[in-house]
């Protein structure tokens, strides 16, 4: 596969002081306040459901070596029809490929097949991680990544890598979730200039159903003619974080990114705050 040379993201945000669908960088690419998250999708399921959601309007699809669905990813988006400069593809490394990123790199770039990759991530901490993030700065150099990501890094995560690597990472992507808002981890982030990503915007695997069922949000909802989850897609984006959910059923698809034509007042927001448990629901 030829690789195209695209430009470094020079210093991407997802913060703004009011809320809006997409914040443009210096080099004039916009990235989504909402993404469409893919780990549970695989095969056709997963092709269908990415066109469903770049067909709706999704312009951010996130995916991972680990979730074995790079090929399906890159076939959605070459099937769209949609200008590849207008679609933002970001993909994690593995632990288990940390020592030999760059031929991970390659693989992930052969699998999508869809010119370069946007964000290049590290799925999370471990062993030869900041090696693998120089190859990754090689890479954006070369032209085949645009841009880096780092998740599951929190105040003493990335307080320890963030010193060691030359380009900064334009966002960090974290459980984040009304039972575990982790403000500080997010305060600190956004204070180094860098964008908060949530992966588990509805607290995850076994944990939506009751999310969803909160008498709070459901009063909320109720007001405001929505779902609980739409209500919780904008409490994220309200609070600056951006967030990927995940779907195959296409009216969802469709729901969660209908979430910015209401606003949650100050009260909304404070009751929402009062769910916090601290509750992690993923071991990084």
């Amino acid at each position: 596969m030829e690789v195209s040379r695209r430009p470094p993201i020079l210093y991407g945000q997802l913060m703004a002081l009011r809320v809006e669908k997409s914040i443009p960088t210096k080099d004039g690419l916009a990235l989504p306040m909402i993404g469409f998250g893919t780990w549970s999708l695989r095969g056709q399921e997963c092709v269908q459901a990415v066109r469903c959601a770049l067909d709706c309007g999704y312009r951010l699809i996130d995916t991972a070596s680990f979730y074995g669905n790079e090929k399906d990813v890159g076939l959605a988006v070459r099937q769209s029809g949609i200008d590849r400069q207008k679609i933002i593809v970001q993909t994690k490394l593995y632990p288990n490929q940390y020592a030999q990123a760059d031929k991970a790199i390659d693989e992930a770039l052969r699998k999508l097949d869809i010119d370069y990759i946007d964000v290049m991530m590290l799925h999370h901490p471990a062993v030869n991680d900041v090696a693998a993030y120089h190859a990754i700065e090689r890479v954006i150099d070369e032209g085949k990544v645009r841009a880096a990501g780092i998740s599951c890094y929190y105040i003493s995560e990335s307080s320890r890598f963030l010193p060691r690597v030359s380009k900064k990472p334009i966002l960090i992507q974290n459980e984040i979730h009304p039972f575990y808002q982790d403000t500080a981890v997010i305060e600190h982030i956004q204070a180094l200039g860098i964008s908060v990503q949530s992966w588990y915007p509805f607290g995850g695997r076994g944990y939506a159903g009751e999310l969803f069922k909160n008498p709070t949000l459901l009063e909320i909802a109720n007001h405001h003619n929505k779902s609980a989850a739409q209500v919780v897609l904008r409490w994220h984006t309200q609070r600056a974080v951006a967030v990927i959910p995940g779907s195959s059923n296409p009216r969802h698809i469709e729901e969660n990114r209908e979430i910015f034509d209401f606003e949650l007042n100050d009260e909304e927001m404070r009751l929402i705050a009062g769910l916090d448990r601290s509750e992690k629901h993923d071991w990084y």
